[in-house]
C-alpha cells in the first residue's frame, strides 16, 4: 500500500464516466482484462463497505478521516470531486479490480504540468486481497496510463518507512527509491517519515 491514494483526489464528467476517463487522457484505451477501471458513482457503497471492512487494517498507513468517510454519500461526494477532475485532467481515480469485486482504489494525483510533467501515484488494496499480484498490476496499469495517455514525465509514490510490501510493489513496477522525508504524514496521531520513490517515462 502506498498512502498517497487516500490523501487526495481525482476529478471528469458524469456523462463519460462508465466509457473511461475524459479529457485529453482517457481512460477509455485500458488494457484489455485489466484489474483496473475509473472510479464510478456507482460504486460509491461498495467503497464505503470496503473502507469500514478495512478501517483496522488502514489506520497503520493513511491520514486521519472523519466518520463521513466510510459512509455512501460520503464516498459519493468524494467520487463526484473525482470525477469532476478527471474531466479537468487534473488528477485520476481508479477502482482496483478482482473479478467484478472491487479490492482498493489506485490514484493519480498532485498532477503538475508546464515544465515539471509529474505526479503522484497512491493506492491500497484490500486485506485479504494483498499478496495477490493486485497492487503489482494495478501499478503497472497506472503507469502506463500516466505515461502514455495523461503525457506525464515523471512519477512520485511514498511508502512507510517499514512498509517493505509497498516498497516491493514498486521496485516491480520500475521505480527507484530517491529519498527519506521526515515526519511527513500525520497518520494516526504520528508525525510518520516516508521513503520516496520515482520512476520516470524514459527510464523503466
Amino acid at each position: 500500500m502506498s498512502e498517497g491514494d487516500l490523501s487526495a483526489v481525482a476529478p471528469a464528467r458524469l456523462a463519460a464516466e462508465s466509457a473511461g476517463l475524459p479529457g485529453a487522457a482517457s481512460a477509455g484505451g485500458l488494457i484489455e482484462n485489466s484489474v483496473i477501471r475509473p472510479v464510478r458513482l456507482e460504486d460509491a457503497e461498495e467503497l464505503a463497505d470496503l473502507y469500514r471492512a478495512n478501517q483496522e487494517h488502514l489506520v497503520p498507513f493513511i491520514e486521519i478521516r472523519d466518520d463521513s468517510f466510510f459512509t455512501a454519500d460520503g464516498q459519493r461526494s468524494r467520487i463526484s470531486r473525482a470525477i469532476e477532475a478527471s474531466a479537468a485532467n487534473e488528477s485520476w481515480r481508479f477502482t482496483i479490480l478482482d473479478g467484478e469485486e472491487l479490492a482498493g482504489t489506485i490514484g493519480v494525483t498532485n498532477v503538475i504540468r508546464g515544465p515539471v510533467q509529474g505526479a503522484k501515484v497512491g493506492y491500497w488494496v484490500a486485506h485479504g486481497r494483498d499478496g495477490r499480484g493486485l497492487a503489482t498490476r494495478a501499478v503497472g496499469e497506472v503507469v502506463d496510463f500516466a505515461f502514455v495517455q495523461a503525457g506525464l514525465h515523471r512519477l512520485e509514490a511514498w511508502t512507510l518507512v517499514d512498509n517493505v510490501a509497498s516498497q516491493r510493489v514498486l521496485e516491480k513496477n520500475g521505480f527507484a527509491r530517491f529519498g527519506l522525508a521526515r515526519a511527513l504524514l500525520l497518520i494516526d496521531g504520528e508525525w510518520r517519515d516516508h521513503l520516496l520513490f520515482e520512476r520516470i517515462a524514459d527510464k523503466p
